[in-house]
Protein backbone atom coordinates (compact mmCIF):
# COMPACT_ATOMS: atom_id res chain seq x y z
CA UNK A 1 0.00 0.00 0.00
CA UNK A 2 1.43 3.45 -0.40
CA UNK A 3 0.94 6.07 1.65
CA UNK A 4 -0.92 9.50 -0.23
CA UNK A 5 1.29 12.77 -0.80
CA UNK A 6 -0.19 15.75 0.67
CA UNK A 7 -1.41 18.38 1.75
CA UNK A 8 -1.41 19.89 -1.51
CA UNK A 9 -3.63 23.17 -2.65
CA UNK A 10 -4.96 24.19 -6.17
CA UNK A 11 -4.02 27.95 -6.48
CA UNK A 12 -6.37 28.83 -9.13
CA UNK A 13 -9.06 29.59 -6.74
CA UNK A 14 -6.13 32.33 -4.85
CA UNK A 15 -3.93 33.99 -7.40
CA UNK A 16 -5.26 37.29 -7.99
CA UNK A 17 -2.99 40.80 -8.42
CA UNK A 18 -3.37 41.64 -4.80
CA UNK A 19 0.03 40.16 -2.67
CA UNK A 20 0.77 37.96 -1.47
CA UNK A 21 -1.60 35.90 -4.62
CA UNK A 22 0.30 38.28 -7.43
CA UNK A 23 3.23 36.75 -7.77
CA UNK A 24 4.78 32.83 -7.22
CA UNK A 25 7.11 33.33 -4.86
CA UNK A 26 4.81 35.09 -2.37
CA UNK A 27 2.10 32.44 -2.57
CA UNK A 28 4.49 29.98 -2.66
CA UNK A 29 5.59 30.92 0.99
CA UNK A 30 2.22 31.95 1.55
CA UNK A 31 1.02 28.10 0.79
CA UNK A 32 3.95 26.77 3.20
CA UNK A 33 3.34 29.08 6.10
CA UNK A 34 -0.08 27.43 6.31
CA UNK A 35 1.62 23.74 6.39
CA UNK A 36 0.99 22.56 2.30
CA UNK A 37 3.66 20.74 0.64
CA UNK A 38 2.93 20.58 -2.86
CA UNK A 39 0.99 23.28 -5.39
CA UNK A 40 -1.36 21.92 -8.22
CA UNK A 41 -0.10 25.35 -10.90
CA UNK A 42 -2.91 26.29 -13.39
CA UNK A 43 -1.44 27.27 -16.57
CA UNK A 44 -1.54 30.21 -19.35
CA UNK A 45 0.23 32.79 -21.12
CA UNK A 46 3.33 34.81 -21.06
CA UNK A 47 1.83 37.30 -18.45
CA UNK A 48 0.40 34.22 -16.40
CA UNK A 49 2.12 32.68 -13.04
CA UNK A 50 2.90 29.90 -14.87
CA UNK A 51 3.54 30.42 -18.94
CA UNK A 52 2.40 26.84 -20.46
CA UNK A 53 4.46 27.81 -23.98
CA UNK A 54 7.70 28.30 -22.32
CA UNK A 55 7.41 25.28 -20.20
CA UNK A 56 6.85 22.73 -22.71
CA UNK A 57 10.10 24.58 -24.70
CA UNK A 58 12.20 25.37 -22.54
CA UNK A 59 13.53 22.76 -19.50
CA UNK A 60 15.76 25.96 -17.83
CA UNK A 61 12.33 27.46 -17.55
CA UNK A 62 10.69 24.69 -15.33
CA UNK A 63 13.72 24.13 -13.69
CA UNK A 64 13.56 27.59 -12.53
CA UNK A 65 9.62 27.85 -11.81
CA UNK A 66 10.14 24.16 -9.55
CA UNK A 67 13.73 25.92 -7.79
CA UNK A 68 12.03 28.46 -6.83
CA UNK A 69 8.97 26.36 -5.25
CA UNK A 70 11.37 24.26 -3.54
CA UNK A 71 12.70 27.47 -1.78
CA UNK A 72 9.47 27.03 0.43
CA UNK A 73 9.84 23.37 0.84
CA UNK A 74 6.88 23.05 -2.16
CA UNK A 75 6.66 20.66 -5.35
CA UNK A 76 4.58 20.84 -8.31
CA UNK A 77 1.44 17.93 -7.95
CA UNK A 78 0.14 18.30 -11.21
CA UNK A 79 -0.61 20.91 -14.11
CA UNK A 80 -3.29 22.03 -14.56
CA UNK A 81 -5.11 22.82 -18.40
CA UNK A 82 -8.84 22.67 -16.99
CA UNK A 83 -9.80 26.21 -19.25
CA UNK A 84 -7.69 24.80 -21.94
CA UNK A 85 -8.99 21.11 -22.01
CA UNK A 86 -12.75 22.88 -21.57
CA UNK A 87 -12.20 24.39 -25.11
CA UNK A 88 -11.41 21.12 -26.85
CA UNK A 89 -15.46 20.40 -27.55
CA UNK A 90 -17.69 23.65 -27.08
CA UNK A 91 -21.30 22.88 -27.73
CA UNK A 92 -22.60 26.10 -29.79
CA UNK A 93 -24.95 27.29 -27.30
CA UNK A 94 -21.68 27.99 -24.97
CA UNK A 95 -19.95 29.78 -27.09
CA UNK A 96 -19.81 33.05 -26.38
CA UNK A 97 -19.75 31.95 -23.06
CA UNK A 98 -16.18 30.32 -22.71
CA UNK A 99 -14.67 32.46 -25.44
CA UNK A 100 -13.30 34.57 -22.37
CA UNK A 101 -11.22 30.99 -21.36
CA UNK A 102 -9.28 31.93 -24.69
CA UNK A 103 -6.92 34.56 -26.57
CA UNK A 104 -8.84 37.79 -27.94
CA UNK A 105 -7.49 36.11 -31.08
CA UNK A 106 -9.14 33.18 -31.30
CA UNK A 107 -13.10 34.25 -29.59
CA UNK A 108 -15.62 34.32 -32.02
CA UNK A 109 -13.86 31.75 -34.22
CA UNK A 110 -14.83 28.15 -32.63
CA UNK A 111 -12.40 26.22 -35.10
CA UNK A 112 -9.55 28.46 -33.89
CA UNK A 113 -10.18 28.25 -30.42
CA UNK A 114 -10.54 24.35 -30.84
CA UNK A 115 -7.22 23.97 -32.58
CA UNK A 116 -5.36 26.78 -29.91
CA UNK A 117 -6.90 24.38 -26.65
CA UNK A 118 -5.43 21.59 -28.37
CA UNK A 119 -2.38 22.48 -28.79
CA UNK A 120 -2.25 23.84 -25.26
CA UNK A 121 -3.29 20.52 -23.64
CA UNK A 122 -0.82 18.88 -25.40
CA UNK A 123 1.72 21.37 -24.50
CA UNK A 124 0.72 20.65 -20.69
CA UNK A 125 1.81 17.04 -21.10
CA UNK A 126 5.12 17.91 -22.49
CA UNK A 127 5.54 20.78 -19.58
CA UNK A 128 4.45 17.88 -17.51
CA UNK A 129 7.28 15.82 -18.72
CA UNK A 130 9.58 18.25 -18.00
CA UNK A 131 8.57 18.58 -14.32
CA UNK A 132 8.79 14.79 -13.66
CA UNK A 133 5.28 15.19 -13.06
CA UNK A 134 3.15 12.10 -13.80
CA UNK A 135 -0.31 13.08 -13.97
CA UNK A 136 -2.07 16.23 -15.46
CA UNK A 137 -5.22 17.66 -14.28
CA UNK A 138 -8.03 19.35 -17.07
CA UNK A 139 -11.48 18.75 -18.14
CA UNK A 140 -12.66 16.92 -21.40
CA UNK A 141 -15.05 20.08 -22.50
CA UNK A 142 -18.83 18.74 -23.68
CA UNK A 143 -21.15 18.63 -26.93
CA UNK A 144 -23.69 16.53 -25.57
CA UNK A 145 -24.60 18.55 -22.06
CA UNK A 146 -27.37 20.59 -23.30
CA UNK A 147 -29.38 17.34 -23.68
CA UNK A 148 -28.29 15.75 -20.50
CA UNK A 149 -32.12 15.71 -19.66
CA UNK A 150 -34.34 14.13 -22.37
CA UNK A 151 -36.79 16.19 -22.97
CA UNK A 152 -37.25 16.83 -25.78
CA UNK A 153 -36.19 13.56 -26.19
CA UNK A 154 -32.91 13.14 -27.97
CA UNK A 155 -32.84 11.63 -31.57
CA UNK A 156 -31.23 8.62 -32.03
CA UNK A 157 -27.57 8.57 -32.07
CA UNK A 158 -27.12 11.96 -31.37
CA UNK A 159 -25.42 11.02 -28.12
CA UNK A 160 -23.15 8.11 -29.97
CA UNK A 161 -22.61 10.66 -32.16
CA UNK A 162 -21.36 13.35 -29.40
CA UNK A 163 -19.23 11.08 -27.73
CA UNK A 164 -17.90 9.22 -31.07
CA UNK A 165 -16.66 13.34 -31.41
CA UNK A 166 -15.37 13.88 -28.24
CA UNK A 167 -12.73 10.82 -28.59
CA UNK A 168 -11.88 11.62 -31.99
CA UNK A 169 -10.77 15.39 -30.60
CA UNK A 170 -9.06 13.62 -27.10
CA UNK A 171 -7.35 10.60 -29.02
CA UNK A 172 -4.17 12.57 -30.42
CA UNK A 173 -4.01 14.40 -27.49
CA UNK A 174 -3.90 11.26 -25.43
CA UNK A 175 -1.29 9.82 -27.48
CA UNK A 176 0.76 13.14 -26.59
CA UNK A 177 0.74 12.31 -22.77
CA UNK A 178 1.07 8.64 -23.89
CA UNK A 179 4.84 9.78 -25.64
CA UNK A 180 4.95 11.89 -22.33
CA UNK A 181 4.68 9.34 -19.80
CA UNK A 182 2.05 11.14 -18.10
CA UNK A 183 -1.36 9.85 -17.14
CA UNK A 184 -4.35 12.49 -18.78
CA UNK A 185 -6.96 13.27 -15.56
CA UNK A 186 -10.07 14.33 -16.21
CA UNK A 187 -12.11 15.98 -13.59
CA UNK A 188 -15.41 14.24 -13.29
CA UNK A 189 -17.69 17.66 -13.10
CA UNK A 190 -21.19 18.65 -14.21
CA UNK A 191 -21.22 20.37 -17.26
CA UNK A 192 -18.56 18.71 -19.08
CA UNK A 193 -19.68 15.61 -21.26
CA UNK A 194 -17.57 13.47 -18.97
CA UNK A 195 -19.53 13.87 -15.76
CA UNK A 196 -20.12 10.34 -13.96
CA UNK A 197 -19.17 6.71 -14.47
CA UNK A 198 -21.12 6.21 -17.12
CA UNK A 199 -19.95 8.75 -19.48
CA UNK A 200 -16.61 8.06 -18.51
CA UNK A 201 -16.82 4.24 -19.74
CA UNK A 202 -18.89 6.02 -22.82
CA UNK A 203 -15.48 8.04 -23.42
CA UNK A 204 -13.00 5.43 -22.57
CA UNK A 205 -14.70 2.76 -25.07
CA UNK A 206 -14.56 6.03 -27.61
CA UNK A 207 -10.75 6.17 -26.92
CA UNK A 208 -10.30 2.28 -27.03
CA UNK A 209 -9.68 2.46 -23.37
CA UNK A 210 -6.71 4.44 -23.98
CA UNK A 211 -4.31 3.94 -21.01
CA UNK A 212 -3.46 7.37 -20.14
CA UNK A 213 -6.96 8.50 -19.88
CA UNK A 214 -7.28 9.13 -16.24
CA UNK A 215 -10.04 10.43 -13.50
CA UNK A 216 -9.31 13.35 -11.31
CA UNK A 217 -11.55 12.36 -8.47
CA UNK A 218 -13.72 15.16 -6.34
CA UNK A 219 -16.41 13.82 -4.19
CA UNK A 220 -17.85 17.51 -3.86
CA UNK A 221 -19.80 17.19 -7.79
CA UNK A 222 -20.94 13.67 -6.65
CA UNK A 223 -23.27 14.94 -3.95
CA UNK A 224 -24.27 17.95 -5.87
CA UNK A 225 -25.72 15.05 -8.53
CA UNK A 226 -26.40 12.52 -5.54
CA UNK A 227 -24.10 10.01 -6.92
CA UNK A 228 -22.59 7.33 -4.81
CA UNK A 229 -18.77 8.80 -4.49
CA UNK A 230 -17.42 5.30 -2.72
CA UNK A 231 -19.01 2.94 -4.65
CA UNK A 232 -17.28 5.18 -7.60
CA UNK A 233 -14.01 4.73 -6.17
CA UNK A 234 -14.84 1.20 -6.15
CA UNK A 235 -15.72 0.83 -9.26
CA UNK A 236 -13.05 3.18 -11.24
CA UNK A 237 -9.81 3.04 -8.49
CA UNK A 238 -7.65 1.91 -11.32
CA UNK A 239 -8.28 5.36 -13.63
CA UNK A 240 -8.29 7.73 -10.27
CA UNK A 241 -4.71 9.64 -10.84
CA UNK A 242 -5.47 12.78 -9.02
CA UNK A 243 -7.65 13.49 -6.25
CA UNK A 244 -9.29 16.96 -5.69
CA UNK A 245 -9.89 17.26 -1.89
CA UNK A 246 -13.41 19.65 -1.96
CA UNK A 247 -16.52 19.01 0.71
CA UNK A 248 -20.24 19.68 -0.52
CA UNK A 249 -23.84 19.46 0.69
CA UNK A 250 -27.43 18.66 -0.61
CA UNK A 251 -29.89 19.70 1.55
CA UNK A 252 -33.04 19.59 -0.91
CA UNK A 253 -36.42 21.11 0.22
CA UNK A 254 -39.67 21.71 -1.25
CA UNK A 255 -38.49 24.40 -3.90
CA UNK A 256 -35.68 22.99 -5.32
CA UNK A 257 -33.29 19.60 -5.25
CA UNK A 258 -30.52 18.55 -8.08
CA UNK A 259 -30.79 20.91 -10.35
CA UNK A 260 -31.18 24.26 -8.15
CA UNK A 261 -34.12 26.58 -9.16
CA UNK A 262 -31.65 28.26 -11.20
CA UNK A 263 -30.56 30.06 -7.73
CA UNK A 264 -27.65 31.44 -6.68
CA UNK A 265 -24.70 29.55 -4.83
CA UNK A 266 -25.86 29.91 -1.30
CA UNK A 267 -29.37 29.14 -1.72
CA UNK A 268 -29.12 25.91 -3.94
CA UNK A 269 -29.60 23.21 -1.97
CA UNK A 270 -26.50 21.81 -3.39
CA UNK A 271 -23.62 23.84 -2.93
CA UNK A 272 -20.10 23.31 -2.26
CA UNK A 273 -18.42 23.97 1.37
CA UNK A 274 -15.08 24.36 2.77
CA UNK A 275 -13.60 21.15 4.41
CA UNK A 276 -15.29 19.74 7.07
CA UNK A 277 -18.10 21.77 6.92
CA UNK A 278 -20.17 19.78 4.48
CA UNK A 279 -21.50 15.97 4.04
CA UNK A 280 -18.82 14.39 2.47
CA UNK A 281 -17.12 11.23 4.01
CA UNK A 282 -13.32 11.88 3.95
CA UNK A 283 -12.59 9.43 6.49
CA UNK A 284 -14.07 6.55 4.03
CA UNK A 285 -12.53 8.43 1.24
CA UNK A 286 -8.97 8.33 2.49
CA UNK A 287 -9.29 4.71 4.14
CA UNK A 288 -10.91 3.23 0.47
CA UNK A 289 -7.69 5.55 -1.61
CA UNK A 290 -5.08 4.31 0.69
CA UNK A 291 -6.87 0.35 0.06
CA UNK A 292 -6.58 0.80 -3.89
CA UNK A 293 -2.84 1.93 -3.62
CA UNK A 294 -3.56 5.41 -4.96
CA UNK A 295 -0.56 6.85 -6.16
CA UNK A 296 -1.17 10.68 -6.10
CA UNK A 297 -1.51 13.75 -4.00
CA UNK A 298 -4.55 15.07 -2.03
CA UNK A 299 -5.02 18.61 -3.23
CA UNK A 300 -7.51 21.16 -1.81
CA UNK A 301 -9.97 22.82 -4.05
CA UNK A 302 -11.23 25.60 -2.00
CA UNK A 303 -14.72 26.66 -3.15
CA UNK A 304 -17.35 27.83 -0.32
CA UNK A 305 -20.44 30.02 -0.92
CA UNK A 306 -19.82 30.89 2.67
CA UNK A 307 -16.18 30.96 3.90
CA UNK A 308 -13.89 33.22 3.03
CA UNK A 309 -10.91 31.49 0.91
CA UNK A 310 -8.26 32.50 3.37
CA UNK A 311 -9.66 30.65 6.11
CA UNK A 312 -10.55 28.09 4.07
CA UNK A 313 -6.84 27.59 3.06
CA UNK A 314 -5.57 27.38 6.71
CA UNK A 315 -8.42 24.83 7.47
CA UNK A 316 -7.65 22.94 4.87
CA UNK A 317 -4.01 22.17 5.24
CA UNK A 318 -4.33 20.29 8.89
CA UNK A 319 -7.47 18.60 7.26
CA UNK A 320 -6.17 16.96 4.84
CA UNK A 321 -3.05 16.26 6.85
CA UNK A 322 -5.18 14.47 9.41
CA UNK A 323 -6.90 12.27 6.98
CA UNK A 324 -4.13 10.84 5.22
CA UNK A 325 -3.38 7.38 6.49
CA UNK A 326 0.28 6.59 7.09
CA UNK A 327 -0.29 3.24 5.72
CA UNK A 328 1.19 0.08 7.65
CA UNK A 329 4.26 -1.95 6.74
CA UNK A 330 2.90 -5.27 8.20
CA UNK A 331 -0.08 -6.82 9.53
CA UNK A 332 -1.76 -5.82 13.29
CA UNK A 333 -1.74 -9.15 14.03
CA UNK A 334 1.46 -10.49 12.65
CA UNK A 335 2.66 -10.58 16.42
CA UNK A 336 0.22 -14.21 16.98
CA UNK A 337 1.32 -15.56 13.69
CA UNK A 338 2.96 -19.15 13.84
CA UNK A 339 4.98 -19.65 11.29
CA UNK A 340 4.31 -21.42 8.01
CA UNK A 341 4.32 -25.26 7.88
CA UNK A 342 3.11 -26.78 5.03
CA UNK A 343 2.93 -30.17 5.79
CA UNK A 344 1.05 -28.86 9.72
CA UNK A 345 -1.67 -27.18 7.37
CA UNK A 346 -2.49 -30.48 5.44
CA UNK A 347 -2.81 -32.19 8.41
CA UNK A 348 -4.84 -29.55 10.02
CA UNK A 349 -7.66 -29.82 7.17
CA UNK A 350 -7.63 -33.72 7.41
CA UNK A 351 -4.98 -34.31 4.17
Amino acid sequence: MKTIKGPGIFLAQFISDKPPFNKLETIAKWAASLGYVGVQMPTGDADSMFDLERAAESQTYCDEIAGTLAEHGLVITELSTHLQGQLVAVHPAYDALFDGFAPEAVRGKPAERQAWAVRQVKMGAKASQRLGLKAHATFSGALAWPYFYPWPQRPAGLVEEAFAELGKRWKPILDAFEDAGVDCCYEIHPGEDLHDGATFERFLDEVGGHSRASILFDPSHFVLQQLDYLDYIDRYHQRIRAFHVKDAEFRPNGRSGVYGGYQGWVDRPGRFRSLGDGQVDFGAIFSKMAAYDYPGWAVLEWECALKHPEDGAREGAPFIKRHIIRVTDHAFDDFAKSGVDAARNRKLMGL
